[in-house]
């Protein structure tokens, strides 16, 4: 990155053009990563997508197809507190859960615990860029391999893509230790897969939403790469395989799971 870009600073020293190059201008489908992603595209944007196949968007689709309504918040321990205040159940870590409290960020765990109406979903990415996005008042869409070519029929029904009525796809990506952001291989795969449907927008796509559509071409076993990759191995690893077998269900529902007044229902 050079001084003049990362400053911001173009010809004229204006900030307002260079953020407009981030935002991949001129175009109806668009691709970024993570909160600052996120936070970039839905400046420009007319609806959003988050997709964390691994697990957070699928355990919304997941749950919202059970009837649940699901409640984005950030990871920490708040989360039960904001949880009692609507009148929620509160999910907790892979492995806290109990007999008594099922429900947690495992779509795995959210198959077999009883649905409750109303769920906090904690997580400290796809759940992070939900909540924060919903502040926006954008639409914003979980999206995974399951429901992807649901939400890009949804979106295309509704007239998004074109370059006056943009969507920004934002694929959530993993943490390092440091929390800087890791891109996952699952997250770019997911989002390549709501793109793949959006190819044809009157807006085209950016050159990032088009390099992902690329590589989602050119495998020839999406579900096998999420297992191989660094994620899909971590939670086999963990002992959480299970929830990798659901996440690889590629097309399997047609729920599309929207963000309204802070909560994911069905479209």
């Amino acid at each position: 990155m050079t001084e003049e870009t990362g400053t911001g600073a173009g010809p004229a020293g204006s900030v307002g053009s260079a953020e407009s190059v981030y935002a991949q201008p001129g175009t109806g489908a668009r691709l970024d990563w993570g909160l600052a992603g996120a936070a970039e595209l839905s400046r420009v944007c007319a609806v959003l997508v988050v997709v964390d196949v691994l697990s957070f968007t699928t355990s919304v689709e997941v749950a919202t197809a059970r009837g649940t309504r699901v409640h984005p918040f950030p990871w920490g321990a708040q989360a039960a507190e904001y949880a009692t205040r609507v009148g929620a159940v509160a999910a907790v870590g892979r492995r806290a859960v109990t007999p008594e409290h099922p429900w947690s960020l495992s779509p795995a765990a959210l198959y077999a615990a009883p649905a409750v109406p109303e769920l906090v979903l904690p997580s400290p990415n796809g759940s992070a860029i939900s909540a924060a996005a919903s502040a926006t008042g954008l639409p914003v869409v979980a999206a995974c391999l399951r429901n992807a070519t649901a939400v890009g029929r949804w979106l295309l029904d509704q007239g998004y893509g074109s370059t006056t009525a943009p969507i920004g796809v934002v694929a959530a990506g993993e943490r390092w230790p440091d929390d800087s952001l890791r891109p996952a291989v699952e997250d770019q795969l997911g989002a390549a897969a709501v793109l793949d449907v959006l190819s044809t927008v009157s807006g085209g796509l950016s050159v990032e939403a088009a390099l992902a559509l690329a590589a989602l071409n050119s495998l020839p076993d999406v579900p096998a790469a999420v297992r191989g990759s660094v994620s899909g191995r971590e939670l086999v690893t963990r002992g959480f395989g299970q929830d990798v077998e659901i996440a690889v269900q590629v097309g399997v529902s047609d729920v599309v799971p929207v963000l309204r007044n802070g909560v994911y229902s069905p479209a």
